[in-house]
């Protein structure tokens, strides 16, 4: 799966108390899953391995891996869990409800089964505090139903709230190495916006604002973006002068002058530089 075409889609998220001794039976979720152990014990059969687990516990299950939740039978487990694909599938006519789940591997439809992330994600982890989560989790609680005329507007504000969840998952799963460093992941955004709304500052009062040498901010930039932190400006700059020149009436010399090139010439010889074409010729089409 392309990362273009990742947009995560919640079907059902709820939260489920076992009770003593319970067996979730062995199945396989036609979608990603994320539990999240608020309170008690219990076990996880997968891939011939036992995994326990305890409060705050947090498991990822990809698509089709087959499983069994065991509780413990003192003090069972409670589930916060979610049942989502990492792009929507529409498998609504196939079956009845959004979020299909098989007991029995023989009649498990391998073309319906969710995306792969294309990263990998491990199977647990211990993840702090249990009241922030369960605050997560609580905001886009959803029955597994598939959506209406009804509830339409209802799962807007559901999925804009499974967005920030997994946002927020991610940023606690993920220690791989082609992902952006968070830290390069908010300058970003800082960054943009002062490109737009006022003179960019020296890069040095970013790397300094991180507590980075220059050397570690360029690599780190780098590894997370895959260009220079001057690269990535100009094009972003440049990106934004096109916006302008295909759907404004500002002349060339306002549009240098609206994203802070030095001069009209500099700004037409890196646009030339950059896509062979002056702003004149790129306006004309």
């Amino acid at each position: 799966m392309k990362l273009s075409a990742l947009h995560p889609y919640v079907y059902l998220a709820t939260r489920y108390p076992f009770a003593k001794g319970q067996s979730s039976s062995k199945r396989i979720c036609y979608m990603s899953s994320v539990y999240m152990v608020s309170e008690g014990y219990g076990v996880l059969e997968t891939e011939g391995t036992q995994v326990q687990v305890s409060p705050g516990s947090l498991v990822y299950l990809p698509p089709g891996q087959s499983h069994e939740w065991l509780a413990d039978p003192a003090e069972p487990m409670v589930h916060l869990c979610c049942y989502f694909d990492w792009g929507h599938v529409d498998r609504e006519g196939h079956f009845d409800w959004a979020c299909p789940i098989c007991y029995e591997p023989e009649p498990l439809l391998p073309e319906w089964l969710g995306p792969q992330l294309p990263y990998p994600l491990p199977l647990q982890l211990q993840a702090g505090s249990v009241r922030v989560w369960a605050e997560r989790f609580q905001k886009f609680y959803t029955s597994g139903q598939f959506v209406n005329e009804q509830t339409f507007i209802r799962n807007l504000s559901i999925q804009r709230s499974f967005q920030e969840f997994i946002d927020f998952f991610l940023q606690q799963m993920l220690r791989y190495p082609a992902f952006p460093d968070r830290r390069i992941s908010a300058l970003l955004e800082r960054l943009e916006q002062d490109l737009l709304h006022e003179v960019p500052r020296p890069l040095e009062c970013y790397y300094r604002e991180l507590k980075l040498s220059r050397g570690h901010f360029f690599e780190l930039f780098r590894k997370s973006v895959g260009c220079s932190p001057v690269q990535y400006m100009n094009r972003f700059r440049l990106n934004r002068a096109k916006e302008d020149l295909l759907h404004t009436s500002l002349s060339i010399t306002e549009i240098a002058g609206k994203y802070h090139f030095s001069s009209v010439h500099y700004f037409s010889r890196l646009f030339h530089r950059e896509t062979g074409q002056t702003p004149r010729e790129f306006r004309s089409g």
